[in-house]
């Protein structure tokens, strides 16, 4: 009996398997050292997208947002008769001042203007190329050819306007072109200008001028 419960008293040990390895102190550091290399790199990743959201929220709101351009009528000038077989038209100069308020500048390599008396289509000029810098100057030159039927349609109405010394003509213009952003992206930019100009007679003086420009991407 006495050799019996010695028997039921021995411990049993497990063996344990063979492919259970246990982990050591080295294995414990690489494992901490691989999880903090992980979450520093989303760390890294995440501040650069945000950097760079901030980066193009910046350009949007100073370089890349279009800033209608301002135009100012200086003077019109009476250049002389355009020879023509069909009818005596004549030419007439235009020079305004066009103000540039972005920070690129802005290039065109043509465009078109027209010019109206009370509603009438009168006369048509081409913008050649050009450059304005930006946040800069530039002033244009239209010799804008005047079709004499056309500007004589009313002529009772030409009549008092010469009489009272004043001919409210309204000019408008078309100009494509593009800005470069840092020398590398190009945009293909349209502007549009409108006045409306009273000019003097027979002194061809700017007596007064309203514009309205816009242009867009």
């Amino acid at each position: 009996m006495a050799f019996q419960s010695q028997a039921c008293s021995l411990p049993i040990h497990t063996a344990p398997s063979p492919n259970a390895k246990p982990l050591d102190d080295d294995d414990l550091r690489l494992r901490r050292r691989r999880r903090r290399c992980r979450c520093i790199c989303a760390l890294v990743t995440l501040g650069v997208l945000l950097l760079l959201g901030v980066t193009l929220l910046v350009l949007f709101l100073t370089v890349l947002r279009v800033r209608d351009p301002s135009t100012r009528v200086l003077s019109a000038r009476f250049v002389g008769p355009v020879p023509s077989l069909a009818q005596p038209n004549f030419t007439v100069q235009l020079t305004a001042a066009v103000h540039n308020p972005n920070r690129v500048s802005f290039s065109y390599a043509s465009g078109t203007a027209e010019l109206w008396y009370r509603g009438t289509h009168v006369g048509d000029a081409q913008v050649g190329p050009g450059r304005i810098p930006g946040r800069g100057d530039e002033t244009v030159q239209l010799d804008m050819t005047v079709l004499t039927a056309s500007f004589t349609k009313d002529m009772a109405q030409l009549i008092k306007d010469i009489e009272a010394g004043t001919l409210p003509l309204d000019a408008s213009a078309r100009i494509q072109g593009r800005v470069a952003i840092f020398g590398v992206f190009k945009l293909s930019v349209v502007a549009y200008s409108d006045c409306h100009v009273v000019v003097g007679f027979p002194n061809m003086d700017i007596r007064s001028q309203e514009c309205h420009d816009h242009a867009k991407l």
